[in-house]
């Protein structure tokens, strides 16, 4: 039996996807749930599975190829036998409508592949960024599942059993000699191009305007070292800034409501609910997963989920739900040693708050001059709906939060 894969369902607000790379080819075997293509979207990566086992006997959508929702991008043929070659035969066009596929453009498979261990979404992004083998690896999950953990443990023996760190893998082109000018030419992916409009677009419909200033982030820093180990031992999480800085903000915007609101035509749209972008850095781009209700939410919830977040935009593994609304965005450009910056706000939200690095220097502190870790604070904000009392002083009331830490904790 001949039957279509077809690309997943979309959410209305992706009208579309890019089929990133086939990991079979026309000919391949393939068994149940095992991953066929990755489909890219202008969110998240979307892998679609085997719905049975057979042999992949058309590829309708190659490589960079356009898809909607639900549309043929395969054909799987389940007659064929994983054990055995499937014997070449020619179909007339009568024998395809037959078999309910129009024009159908039959290839005869090859030889079966050599039966690899079957991956973990998790480990098929490691195995494809790393150049790997599976087959050289042994498989701790069910039924001989590689799983994340197989690869990282293989990555680490092969660097220790090599006396100098294996280099990256290098692009085909030589260095350039002296006096020889080079260039490459190379296409957006999806997420860049989507990054790129929706900052375009935020500068362009927006009014945006940047006020800034700093915190004295000794009580935070001292309340993290009395507590870290106790906290971490508790709830199998470091005690990091990032929650600190989310409860601050949600703080502030139950003060400050307009920072939370969207411009929707003429209307000013309030938000009752709290609902805090992360900006996460991943190897395809900027990524902002969700903290829905975050001010109902724990530090110990905070952290683990932000800390998850991290971890599976490398894998690029974060879902659509995940990746989808916010109500205002936190980006820390600390972590990357950025002192100073203006961001964007992420449209349609209003608001953005970007962290830096933490730097000691001299402040006046009762008449003297002390020591302090300061970090400078950033608040861009659209100008057409924020006035600029309410983002200063919004500003003023997440800085007073986190130099009194402890108010966080109590909620007072």
């Amino acid at each position: 039996m001949r039957i279509k894969i077809k690309a997943p369902m979309l959410p209305e607000s992706v009208p579309d996807g890019t089929v990133a790379s086939w990991h079979k080819q026309v000919g391949d075997t393939v068994r149940r749930d095992e991953t066929l293509v990755d489909i890219e979207t202008e969110k998240v990566m979307m892998e679609v599975p085997a719905p049975q086992d057979g042999i992949l006997a058309e590829v309708i959508k190659q490589d960079g190829s356009t898809i909607t929702s639900g549309e043929t991008i395969a054909i799987l043929d389940t007659d064929a036998k994983a054990a055995e070659p499937a014997t070449v035969k020619s179909r007339s066009k009568g024998d395809a409508a037959q078999a309910g596929i129009e024009n159908e453009d039959w290839n005869p498979p090859r030889e079966p592949a050599s039966a690899t261990p079957r991956l973990s979404p998790a480990a098929r992004h490691l195995i494809d960024g790393h150049g790997l083998d599976p087959a050289v690896m042994i498989g701790t999950g069910k039924d001989g599942r590689l799983t994340k953990q197989d690869v990282l443990a293989h990555l680490q023996a092969h660097t220790e059993s090599q006396s100098t760190p294996a280099p990256e893998t290098q692009s085909p082109q030589q260095p350039p000699t002296p006096g020889h000018r080079q260039e490459r030419r190379e296409p957006m992916s999806r997420l860049r191009a989507t990054i790129a409009d929706r900052l375009v677009q935020a500068q362009h419909d927006a009014a945006l305007l940047t006020t800034f200033n700093e915190i004295n982030m000794q009580p935070v820093m001292d309340l993290r070292s009395e507590y870290q180990q106790g906290f971490q031992e508790q709830h199998g999480v470091k005690l990091g800034f990032m929650s600190f800085f989310v409860k601050a903000v949600t703080s502030a915007l139950q003060k400050f409501p307009v920072l939370n609101a969207a411009v929707e035509k003429t209307d000013i749209v309030y938000h009752d609910y709290y609902d805090i972008g992360i900006a996460v850095s991943s190897t395809r781009g900027l990524v902002v997963p969700v903290l829905k209700d975050a001010d109902n939410m724990s530090f110990a919830e905070l952290e683990g989920t932000i800390a998850d977040f991290g971890i599976r935009a490398k894998e690029a593994t974060l879902t659509m739900d995940e990746l989808t609304g916010g109500t205002f965005t936190i980006t820390n450009g600390g972590v990357f040693g950025s002192l100073l910056s203006t961001p964007i706000v992420n449209p349609p939200q209003s608001g953005i708050l970007a962290m830096h690095k933490i730097q000691e220097r001299p402040v006046a502190e009762n008449g003297e001059v002390c020591i302090r870790p300061i970090m400078y604070v950033a608040l861009t904000y659209d100008h057409r709906i924020i006035d600029g009392r309410d983002a200063v002083q919004f500003l003023v009331a997440v800085k007073e939060a986190l130099e009194d830490p402890a108010r966080l904790m109590l909620e007072i």
